[in-house]
Parts: structure tokens; sequence; C-alpha cells
């Protein structure tokens, strides 16, 4: 005989179990979850009872976790999360079979004018395609492309060993300054002035190989930056900015997209310039829409197009 599929533990009690045990107070986790407290009580009782123990000690002020909660923690989050890759999975495959390609940016690289001609091209020549924009932050851009929520990213490398590119076009880095910082005053910079400054902070999920070039750390001459606060978009990036807190290095392009009162953008004559690209997962890479973007993206480049920066000859691009 198969197991009895009624006691088991259904995956939207082990999401909310989890969030009990991060909080260890009712009230905030059934805030976090958008549901009542008596809600939560009952569906973890109803847990507790297919399970057939406690996991859960209740007392009129606290929560804390049985020995069979602390146990049965990992193994929960383990299978939430082997269930949300199956469903990212199985998203990525219906949008296949569907020629529907999410397409992710991050910053202002929707509006940026190589990102339109390569969208523009890929609908002329796959009309039957439906493409879905999405813009991300910081911390999940490249989770987005590892996890298969978005099929293709339009970014700033560098990026980490399992995503491709294909270059799209080069333009300078400049210094973002708060106006009131005394450097704010000069007409360009030099990294070497710029030693000491606080830099922002990305979220921990970020690959620290992205934030290490944006943040030049280390320096040329080999130091460390201090970082300030950590800043998660790129309006919160400005606030802190503004607020004299820390600094940033940005593309150029920022000077347009994203004047900001208290906001200073400057040249520093020794930094490296910068590159946009599209980006997709390597194991991916054959997929018939991805290979359709790609191929538009190939020919966009091959006409030597470039906006807002140079073109980029001899870097290295998708072959």
């Amino acid at each position: 005989m198969g197991a009895d599929i009624s006691k088991e533990p259904s995956i939207h009690q082990l999401r909310l179990f989890i969030t009990l045990c991060e909080e260890l107070h009712f009230g905030r986790a059934a805030a976090r979850l958008f549901i009542t407290q008596p809600a939560l009580s009952q569906q973890i009782r109803e847990l507790e009872k297919r399970l057939g123990m406690r996991v859960v000690e209740r007392t009129s002020r606290t929560i804390t976790l049985t020995e069979a909660g602390q146990a049965l923690l990992p193994e929960a989050r383990v299978a939430v999360s082997a269930i949300d890759r199956l469903r990212r999975v199985a998203d990525a495959q219906l949008r296949r079979a569907s020629r529907r390609l999410i397409v992710g940016t991050m910053g202002a690289e929707a509006s940026m004018a190589h990102t339109r001609a390569v969208l523009g091209l890929l609908q002329d020549r796959h009309p039957g395609t439906t493409v879905q924009l999405v813009n991300l932050g910081f911390g999940d851009h490249m989770a987005a492309l590892a996890q298969q929520e978005v099929d293709v990213f339009f970014l700033r490398p560098p990026v980490t060993d399992d995503i491709e590119l294909h270059y799209l076009a080069a333009e300078p880095r400049v210094a973002c300054l708060s106006t009131q910082h005394p450097l704010a005053t000069l007409p360009q910079l030099t990294l070497t002035q710029l030693s000491g400054i606080p830099v922002v902070d990305m979220p921990a999920q970020v690959p620290r190989l992205w934030w290490d070039f944006w943040a030049v750390d280390p320096r040329p001459d080999g130091s460390r930056v201090h970082y300030g606060p950590v800043v998660t978009d790129m309006e919160s990036l400005l606030h802190t900015v503004a607020a004299g807190e820390a600094m940033c290095f940005l593309p150029a392009a920022a000077r347009e997209y994203f004047q900001r009162p208290g906001i200073r953008y400057l040249d520093v004559v020794d930094l490296a310039p910068s590159a946009s690209a599209l980006a997709w997962l390597q194991r991916r890479r054959s997929e018939s829409t991805i290979q359709a973007i790609r191929q538009a993206a190939q020919e966009v480049t091959s006409r030597g197009f470039s906006a807002g920066g140079a073109p980029l000859s001899g870097g290295p691009a998708d072959t």
C-alpha cells in the first residue's frame, strides 16, 4: 500500500513552519506571510498532527523549537528549495514551448539604445516570440539567471562562470559623490584621491567578483576598500551617496539616467571602462528562444552598433 498522502505535510505548511522558525513569534511570522495569526497557528497545529509530533513549544510570550523541530527545520528547507527549483525549471520549459522570453534588466539597461536595438531586431526576426521585461535589484540579477526566473539578462559584467555573455558596448565609469564632499568641486579625479572614502556595499547574495570590480577593490596600489552601508537597488544607492555616507562608481550613462539632487558625477582619469552585455546560462544556450536573442545581439554588434559608449572591437563575445 502507498503512503497516506493526507498525512504528509504540505509544502505550504513547511513554508509557514520555516518562517515561524525564523521569527519565533506568531504575530511577526503571520505579518510576514500576510495571513492572520489564528490561521498560522491552525496550520502549524495541522503540521504537527500530520507529523505526529510537536515542532514548537508555545508560551504566552515566547516560542521555542522542540528537539524534533530543530531536527526537521533543515529538512524542511531542503524540501521547499527542491520544490521551488522544480517550479522554476517547469516554468522555464513552459516559456520555451510557448516562445515566451523573460528578459531581465537592472538600473537603466532597459533604456539603453543597444538593449532596444537587440529587442527590436528579435521581434522583427521572430514575431511569434513574446518578450516580458523585468527590472531587478542588485541582489537579484545573477541569482535570477541561475534560478531560471529570467531567461536572459542585459547587465554589466563581470559574471560567474556558469553565465555566458555577448558584449554589446563599452563606456567609461564615473565616480558618484555627494555634492557636499570636498572632491565634488574638482573637474576630474584619480583613484588615489578617492582612497579612504567608503564605498556602498552590496547584499551578501551578490557575487563578490562583481562588486569587487565596481568598487575597484583592491585599488591599483593594492589597498583594500572600506565599505559603507549596504544598498539593494539604484534608488537606495543614490540616497546613500547623496547623504554623504559613501560613494560609488557607475557607468557614465548614469549622468543622463540618474540625475538626482545632492549627487555629482566626476570623470576618473585612471579608471578602466565598463561593458554592457547580454547574458544567459551556459547550459541553456541552445534553447530556441535564447538562440534567437543571441543571434539578434550578434547581428546588432556585427553592424558596428554602439550606444552610450564605444563599440567593442576585439573584445570577448558569444560565438
